[in-house]
């Protein structure tokens, strides 16, 4: 009897002590990946900032007296930016 209870025993503290071996593991790859991944961020370029949409309506007003857009297509264009 006391050689199946020692058995058990060693199955539990098997698995116990496996699966906290795990866990650490898990915790220790997440923590070298965070830990890496602010130096790839720095090493790429800056994203562009969106353009506020004063600088879009700008930019149409240009556009507009250039000729490239006509009247109705700017104003389309005017009350889609300001309807956003």
């Amino acid at each position: 009897m006391s050689l199946l209870r020692t058995a058990v025993r060693v199955s539990v503290a098997t698995r116990v002590i496996g699966s906290t071996h795990r866990r650490q593991q898990q915790r220790w790859a997440a923590q070298d990946a965070a830990a890496s991944a602010p130096a790839t961020e720095i090493a790429a370029p800056p994203a562009a900032a969106a353009p506020s949409v004063l600088d879009q309506l700008v930019q149409l007003g240009e556009l507009r007296a250039a000729g490239v857009l006509t009247e109705a297509e700017f104003e389309a264009q005017k009350a889609r930016l300001l309807s956003a």
